[in-house]
């Protein structure tokens, strides 16, 4: 699943949780600032990512 654009990586989203799970993921409107910091973020998890499996594997 594909969420903000972001695939193959965890990023936290907020969601309603349900007793099978989710039930809806709830979508934000990011402004170009909150989405400049949500892209850092997710690069940053890539790096991680990155180096763990260069690293630890």
């Amino acid at each position: 699943m594909s969420e903000d654009g972001v695939g193959g990586y965890f990023v936290g989203v907020p969601c309603v949780l349900g007793k099978d799970g989710v039930e809806k993921v709830i979508e934000l409107k990011l402004d170009g600032e909150e989405r400049k910091m949500f892209d850092a973020s997710v690069s940053h998890v890539k790096e991680l990512v990155g180096w763990v499996e260069k690293n630890w594997a």
